[in-house]
């Protein structure tokens, strides 16, 4: 029987079957196999390039996508490319590398009291209906706490009877397949029969295929974070409503899931808990960036800054506290930038320009393949110091462009530079509303909280020249992953569980755009870089 197999992948190796009038992208799905998919399969956005190595005949002709994004010979679209004969076809996906994923954290100062404990020969979960024996003691109890970001997914293993993390594990979320931000899914979600089930099943089949043989019996019990959509989606929740006005979710409040009932290969009498939603796509992430920070406790107004895929902005203290989130962190982490990466090898992390030509690192010390992130922060503050371009992005050489390496066609133009600005005017919008809203200045904010790897990786001094972040020199405290640590911290203390579900109704979501009437005026007017204060 024909199959399509994808070399560069452990289970891509055997291949799949081949089902004819289906796309290489479809059949990568099948497998689980990870192909970028920005724009969700409609052919427009150019990521998920492959070459075909064997069996080319067998594929459908060239389409008028594949044709504008000017492919090398042998190289397809994923989503355009269908099987339309029998045979055995041999794909290598382009855009594939070793992901530098942030899986460091706070250091936890709680109480070890987790919900599962031993109770003489028995583990007993002392759950919020009372106490239920999941099982005979068997020498171990372990936790779950799982950080499901829309980019990349990290979990760590925890000894519940001592508290130390004993595994750590990190990879690309596979619903990468299906697009690469929370709309696309949401999308796909909607008009795809069976598409939440297939979104789930993904990312539910990954975190299965990752946890240690040894230890996933004595898993007793898994704490799950992750945006709005996310958190919708790994327990199945349809996520139609977010997808519409007013962008809320159907299910807000906390989850608690039977591992068997939910498809996680846990010990299947587990309790899943998935933490709360603050409100529209300020998600159980955001919340988990809050307990870690204990910005609850403080006397003083602080924030934290999660930039990411979607990012997220909180501004409050022990008295009151604001959110609100934007879709941030698509262009800083590749998407919509004709030449971002992720964060894999090769991918340039650090940029300087000196006598007018750009000196970069990349991750691994690899060839460089493009630019990530942090690399994409540095060059905006590089070209804005060097009269590259002005304030408002323009270049200003008549090329409106500046090459990073062009030998290796490593260029950013005009409108890779217009995608920054629109995500970075509307990141820095949401920190100046929520400011403005709780009633302080940057001066008066103790402490900035910057989370999530993206964040971790900058360098904030250039990060402050382009305006994304405040000028505040000395508050910036960089959390390192806070979603997994707060996830973390609710799967081993009680308290901090409980407090988590007592914030979300504390927790003000807020909407600048409907809020604020001035609101474009002032977005529009905030289309430039270059350091700001309030």
């Amino acid at each position: 029987m024909a199959r399509v197999f994808f070399p560069q992948f452990k289970r891509g190796k055997d291949g799949v079957e081949v089902a004819l009038n289906s796309t290489i992208l479809e059949h990568a799905r099948r497998l689980g196999v990870e192909i970028s998919s920005e724009c969700g399969g409609r052919g427009i956005c150019g990521r998920c390039v492959v070459r075909i190595a064997r069996g080319a005949e067998a594929l459908s002709p060239l389409t008028e996508a594949e044709r504008e994004h000017g492919l090398s010979g042998g190289e397809r679209l994923a989503c355009q490319a269908r099987v339309v004969k029998p045979a055995d076809i041999i794909v290598y996906v382009r855009e594939v590398g070793k992901l530098s994923i942030l899986s460091e954290t706070m250091e936890d100062r709680v109480r070890l009291d987790p919900f599962v404990v031993r109770r003489g020969e028995e583990v007993v979960w002392r759950g919020p209906c009372g106490e239920e024996v999941l099982d005979r003691y068997r020498g171990g109890i372990y936790g779950l706490a799982i950080d499901v970001g829309t980019t990349t997914v990290v979990f760590q293993i925890v000894d519940l009877e001592g508290g130390e993390v004993v595994e750590t594990v990190a990879f690309k979320n596979p619903q990468a397949a299906y697009g690469d931000d929370v709309i696309s899914r949401i999308s796909y979600a909607m008009y795809n029969e069976g598409g939440l089930r297939e979104l789930q099943r993904a990312v539910l089949e990954a975190v299965n295929e990752r946890l240690n043989e040894g230890l996933r019996d004595l898993i007793y019990e898994a704490v799950v974070v992750g945006n709005s959509t996310m958190r919708s989606i790994f327990f199945g929740v349809d996520v139609t409503t977010l997808g519409v006005l007013p962008f809320e979710p159907l299910i807000k409040g906390p989850l608690n899931v039977k591992a068997s009932k939910l498809g996680l290969r846990v010990n299947p009498n587990a309790n899943v808990y998935g933490a709360g939603l603050i409100g529209g796509h300020a998600g159980a992430d955001a919340l988990a960036d809050i307990i870690a920070s204990e910005i609850y406790k403080s006397d003083k107004p602080c924030m934290i800054v999660d930039i990411g895929t979607n990012g997220e902005v909180i501004v409050g203290n022990r008295d009151r506290m604001f959110s609100a989130s934007c879709a941030a962190g698509g262009a800083y982490e590749g998407a919509a930038v004709s030449c971002g990466v992720g964060a894999v090898e090769g991918a340039i992390k650090s940029v300087r320009i000196v006598g007018g030509r750009a000196v970069y690192e990349t991750i691994g010390g690899k060839p460089p393949i493009g630019i990530c992130g942090s690399g994409l922060i540095d060059l905006l503050a590089e070209m804005l110091r060097n009269g590259i371009i002005d304030e408002r992005g323009r270049f200003t050489s008549p090329e409106r462009r500046f090459a990073v390496d062009e030998g290796r066609g490593i260029v950013i133009t005009q409108e890779d530079v217009n995608q920054l600005l629109l995500a970075r005017s509307g990141m820095s919008l949401d920190q100046r509303f929520l400011m403005k809203l709780f009633g302080t200045t940057v001066d008066e904010l103790d402490r900035i909280f910057i989370a999530g790897a993206f964040g971790n990786y900058i360098d904030e001094e250039n990060a402050m020249f382009i305006g994304l972040l405040p000028e505040a020199r000395g508050k910036v405290v960089k959390m390192g992953n806070g979603a997994l640590a707060g996830a973390r911290q609710m799967l081993i203390s009680r308290e901090k569980r409980r407090e988590a579900e007592e914030l979300i109704g504390r927790i003000r979501h807020v909407k600048p755009n409907e809020e604020d009437p001035e609101f474009f005026d002032k977005f529009v007017e905030g289309l430039r870089f270059g350091s700001w204060r309030v």
